[in-house]
């Protein structure tokens, strides 16, 4: 699997868990810890970039699950 294929099919996976809990993108960035800009939940969304593993664990908990249920892509139902 190419990285642009993984960063794709993680932001896939984090906009599944978005949807189903009923959040927005503007609603995502303001439960994450810290300062967070809407336009960075679109990049890691549409794979656009590379979130660093502190990230990926603010945005876990934001969505209040386990980082390692952010990150079983294996649930990820996408056409990469």
């Amino acid at each position: 699997m190419e990285e642009s294929d993984l960063l794709k099919i993680t932001g896939k996976r984090i906009q599944q868990i978005r949807i189903s809990k009923g959040y927005s993108q503007v609603d995502l960035a303001g439960k994450i810890l810290g300062v967070f800009d809407t336009t960075n939940v679109s990049r890691i969304e549409s794979g656009r970039t590379n979130p660093t593993l502190n990230t990926l664990h603010r945005i876990a908990e934001a969505l209040e699950v386990s980082l390692s249920e952010l990150l079983n892509i294996e649930e990820c139902e996408t056409d990469v």
